[in-house]
């Protein structure tokens, strides 16, 4: 995470084209148009500028980006350069219950370079929404608005707003597949998901994140440097 992990490292910069949401109709016979059920990021309003506190739910348990408490991911990157990601705790932002994802990055010789916290909440329907970073921006604040994280079901071809901070986070993801497969110095895996990250506060620059079922993010590839997991414990 990069703010989070499946969380990714704070360094990441993130996603891709942002499609329009659009609701799906389905004709069934000669009778009228039907709402098919949502799909993908069908139905979500992403950014969203006020998430409803009773909308969501306690906990993280997204499949592609699972965050139980205490967990710990491990990344090596091609710069020699170690992120380690743990989840730490809860705390309350825009009046919602979010999952503290902490970041550490330390320097081949253990000098840390980098500390971030961002903050994730899943919502009724599975879907993980960022909320924020400590200390950069946070929803509801500053015009800031929540983004979305992962959602519930990945559909190739959703693009989505990771992060709304007008100036200061401006992330965009676009999923590109859902049947990738890499290897790691973790384990070898195949069923990723593959998702372009990208910002327009930075033109030009992607980053593409693989996500295992279970683990969350276990790979980035970005056009400098690769970021790959070698480490995971559950909490």
């Amino acid at each position: 995470m990069l703010d989070g992990p499946s969380p990714a490292p704070r360094r990441r910069v993130a996603a891709a084209l942002v499609l329009p949401v659009a609701v799906v109709l389905t004709a069934c016979g000669a009778g009228a148009p039907q709402t098919a059920p949502p799909s993908g990021v069908d139905g979500l309003v992403i950014p969203t500028p006020s998430p409803d506190p009773a909308d969501f739910v306690a906990g993280v348990d997204n499949p592609w980006f699972p965050l139980a408490p205490g967990s710990e991911w491990t990344y090596e990157s091609s710069d020699r350069s170690t992120v380690v990601v743990t989840v730490s705790g809860t705390t309350s932002v825009a009046g919602v219950e979010a999952t503290a994802v902490d970041t550490v990055e330390r320097t081949g010789r253990g000098r840390v370079v980098e500390q971030s916290t961002a903050w994730f909440a899943q919502d009724r329907g599975g879907n993980v929404w960022h909320l924020g970073d400590e200390g950069v921006w946070a929803a509801g604040e500053a015009g800031a608005q929540a983004g979305l994280a992962m959602p519930a079901t990945p559909r190739v071809g959703d693009g989505f707003a990771q992060e709304s901070a007008p100036g200061i986070a401006e992330d965009e993801s676009r999923v590109l597949a859902i049947d990738a497969r890499r290897t790691t110095p973790y384990d070898a895996f195949d069923a990723l998901v593959q998702v372009e990250d990208g910002t327009p506060l930075e033109p030009g620059v992607t980053t593409e994140a693989f996500y295992a079922r279970g683990i969350g993010l276990v790979l980035e590839e970005g056009t400098t440097s690769d970021l790959e997991l070698v480490d995971f414990t559950s909490g």
